[in-house]
């Protein structure tokens, strides 16, 4: 039997924390991504402008960096602006950054962009003779959205929302780096303590093996149901 050296739970519980980071993170990065999608394609200047800028920043620079310019580069602007308040009106303000909500955050951040690539680029794919259409028979323009534009959208969408999401999990490792107590912080300090960095390395490889492999599966499923009588190829 695999002996963790009663590390075991710890690894369970960080395990669990990376699911959760990886989830929220998820719906953050779907939800940024649709807005910033829906800004490109908008026709207004002002917001096409601020999601070319969103998307080119963030796809510039790489996700660590990010994540450490977040967590301590916003703390330290935390830190300024709280002695400011108080130099200057005796407000006694203070705010910690928690390494979960940040990873939750940088990780929706960096992953919101792609999305917002991925949802634009599905939305292009719908035949605009649908939606012409839609309008014709007097839909408005947001049953025009939610019956016609976003279900095709969505089904164009699914291989990039997967790829994205394979990404995204595996990226949850980066975040061990700010203090996060996940599944890879647990298993380096374990192995600095106990010196068997494969005895606990390959048990987490193994859990983030199995969480790509599950997605995989699932994302094939979701995308054999979303193309239910549409016939491949045309």
């Amino acid at each position: 039997m695999f002996d963790l050296k009663g590390y075991g739970p710890e690894l369970l519980s960080g395990a669990v924390v990376t699911v959760e980071l990886a989830f929220l993170s998820l719906a953050l990065a779907l939800t940024l991504g649709l807005i910033g999608a829906s800004s490109k394609l908008s026709g207004n200047r002002v917001a096409q402008g601020i999601a070319t800028f969103y998307t080119t920043v963030i796809r510039g620079i790489p996700d660590l960096v990010m994540m450490l310019l977040f967590y301590y580069g916003g703390q330290v602007g935390v830190n300024a602006i709280s002695d400011y308040l108080w130099e200057t009106y005796e407000i006694d303000f203070f705010f910690q950054f928690d390494p979960f909500i940040s990873g939750v955050v940088t990780m929706g951040l960096i992953f919101g962009a792609y999305m917002t690539e991925t949802f634009r680029g599905a939305f292009l794919a719908v035949e605009t003779g649908q939606i012409e259409a839609a309008r014709a028979y007097g839909f408005t323009r947001w049953h025009t959205f939610r019956r016609i534009m976003f279900p095709q959208m969505l089904r164009h969408a699914l291989p990039g929302i997967g790829n994205n999401w394979q990404v995204l999990l595996k990226t949850t490792a980066l975040v061990s780096i700010i203090g996060l107590t996940d599944m890879v912080r647990v298993a380096e300090e374990a192995a600095k303590a106990e010196r068997m960095p494969f005895h606990f390395f390959v048990p987490v490889a193994a859990v983030y093996l199995a969480l790509t492999a599950g997605s995989e599966l699932f994302i094939k499923w979701l995308d054999k149901r979303a193309n239910v009588g549409v016939v491949q190829g045309s």
